[in-house]
């Protein structure tokens, strides 16, 4: 006897996967923006980037590098001490096509000094593209370029690390760092009692001869797997910064003993670690007791990237939710025709937009921080600021993008839960938002003439955009309070949403005044979706999002 035969199910009403894609080339707002800030010349070499990392097989290792997450192993098979961190080869895959494309160290040259030109830029788009696939592994590769601005302050040391960090190799092998044919680097500064408090750091730092042994603890060490770490220890001088790294010179593994790997909510191809130094080797970079200023060169660095990170996420869900709204028929309509979609994708749109072409214009900062005391100065203003809004409004946006997609973004198999749960770290990791707001206060207090001179120049960039006028007088006013701490969230929100205003304005005029009209001459509504666009300029703005 016959058995019926049952299909279980057509697929169809279905977006196609979002991948095998150039990543810059469908990104009007990126290509622009990198113009307008110096980097044009490098669009062929940002496409071959953007190709390969929009790959269904770069899109794979993301997947894969998050679902075998990194184990510690802390002992060999006869006992002795190794704490060493194994991973799946697909996180070492990305970590070998980011080092390949310089992702850790092109805004350097061979001697460690600024690259110049437009390096930053240039990198800063790579590093946008990449955290749209996989933004775990960036932790280790933001580390490792912004190392060589603390080591800057000891060049001897910098001089004897450079040769081994100016490659373009991946060397994952468990050995000392002058026999490998690259390296990363990672850092250690928060305890259990003192989290950004750094000056409340325990950790001992003892003279031995040219170098230091450290005894103490860290409640949170990034990338454990790195070849060497930045830690800050206090010695008989104060807190001092130091070089530590994972083998001792002799060649015998440092005292670094791991306890733990963290269980984070995101982040999760990356390993954070908990850590105890028994007597570990380390070399002092810079003077004893000046640990904070030699730090901080690193933090910078690190904070640009979580802007950037924080803007490719949100980057990402745009793109991911527009592909799907484009597919998905409801009602008779692709939902991308649809008059609520519609305002929903273009206000988030126009997020986007102006997101991107503020943290572009933020590296042009840095990248003429050298020779520029303009742009230096908006270097020091704006990173905080940059950072506080990009980073908190991660989070929301892609819920937001979520949503656009229904049950099918909410669930694992697809990427923007994934997106979801790495977004907060970039807000929290290197400054949490209060830090930001203080580190605003702070360069407007060390600095008052430079920080008017910014604020002045943002005036002149946004002069006839909508509200511009009265957000700086809002600003001035709030910042010369003698409460200013207690309302500072509100200025510095402020003084970002200004910021890219102007850094839009001059990559794309029409979409400054939109977004000023929007977020600046009104309270945007908590809500994407809740402002009133014009039907042709929200096609305007899903055409340049996505082709």
């Amino acid at each position: 006897m016959t058995q019926p035969s049952f299909a279980t199910h057509e697929v169809f009403n279905q977006s196609p996967p979002f991948e095998d894609i150039d990543l810059f080339a469908v990104d009007r707002p990126l290509v622009d923006a990198v113009k307008a800030n110096g980097g044009a010349a490098a669009e062929r070499e940002l496409s071959e980037f953007g190709r390969q990392w929009g790959s269904a097989a770069m899109a794979d290792r993301g997947r894969v590098a998050n679902e075998s997450t990194p184990k510690l192993r802390t002992f060999d098979a006869k006992g002795n001490r190794r704490d060493q961190v194994e991973f799946h080869p697909a996180y070492h895959e990305l970590m070998a096509h980011s080092a390949h494309a310089g992702v850790h160290n092109s805004t350097w040259t061979a001697n460690g000094k600024p690259a110049g030109d437009a390096a930053e830029v240039i990198r800063a788009a790579k590093f946008y593209m990449a955290a749209q696939v996989e933004t775990g592994h960036l932790c280790p590769v933001t580390m490792t370029r912004a190392s060589v601005g603390a080591l800057a302050m000891q060049p001897d040391l910098l001089g004897r690390v450079m040769p081994v960090l100016s490659t373009r190799s991946y060397d994952p092998s468990f050995a000392p760092w002058w026999q490998k044919r690259g390296m990363t680097l990672g850092m250690g500064m928060t305890e259990k009692q003192g989290g950004t408090d750094v000056r409340a750091n325990m950790t001992r730092a003892v003279r031995d001869g040219e170098a230091y042994r450290i005894t103490g603890h860290k409640w949170f060490m990034s990338a454990p797997m790195c070849d060497a770490f930045l830690v800050l220890a206090q010695a008989e001088q104060g807190l001092t910064c130091f070089f530590m790294p994972r083998f001792a010179p002799d060649g015998s593994v440092n005292a670094i003993q791991f306890q733990r790997l963290k269980d984070k909510l995101g982040n999760r191809s990356n390993a954070s670690s908990e850590v105890e130094f028994v007597g570990a080797y380390a070399e002092r970079v810079g003077e004893e007791g000046k640990g904070i200023r030699t730090i901080i060169q690193m933090v910078q660095l690190t904070r640009q990237d979580c802007a950037i990170a924080s803007v490719g996420l949100m980057r990402s869900g745009l793109a991911h939710a527009l592909h799907h709204a484009r597919h998905r028929s409801v009602f008779q309509k692709h939902l991308a025709d649809q008059p609520l979609m519609q305002a929903v994708l273009s206000d988030m749109a126009l997020h986007v937009e102006a997101s991107t072409a503020l943290v572009m214009r933020l590296c042009r900062a840095f990248d003429r921080t050298p020779h520029d005391a303009a742009e230096a100065a908006y270097m020091r203003l704006l990173t905080p600021a940059i950072k506080y809004w990009t980073c908190k409004s991660a989070p929301p946006f892609l819920y937001e993008a979520m949503e656009c997609l229904g049950g099918n973004g909410y669930v694992e198999d697809g990427i923007l839960a994934r997106h979801y749960r790495e977004s907060p770290v970039n807000a929290i990791w290197e400054g949490s938002g209060n830090v930001m707001c203080l580190d605003v206060l702070r360069a407007l207090s060390r600095e008052p003439e430079a920080a008017t001179a910014v604020l002045q120049s943002l005036a002149a960039e946004t002069k006839g955009l909508p509200g511009a006028g009265e957000a700086i007088a809002f600003i001035g006013q709030t910042f010369r309070r003698a409460d200013g701490e207690r309302v500072a969230r509100l200025a510095v929100e402020k003084l970002a949403l200004l910021a890219a205003a102007a850094a839009l304005n001059g990559v794309s005029p029409r979409h400054a005044e939109l977004f000023a009209a929007t977020r600046l001459a009104a309270t945007h509504a908590s809500m994407y979706g809740a402002v009133e666009l014009e039907s042709g300029e929200m096609r305007a703005l899903l055409e340049r999002a996505l082709p």
